[in-house]
């Protein structure tokens, strides 16, 4: 029984680790970039 919870419990791991590294990996602190209009004043 409790090799069948270490496994679900390390298949839930590598689940949530997929899930963040697919939406995290490669942005800056994890947001997307702002698009910047022309008339932006921050120019």
């Amino acid at each position: 029984m409790v090799l069948i919870l270490l496994e679900a419990l390390a298949a839930l791991l590598l689940l949530v680790g997929i899930v963040w590294w697919t939406m995290f990996s490669g942005r800056d602190k994890g947001e997307l970039p702002q698009e910047r209009k022309a008339d932006d004043p921050r120019d």
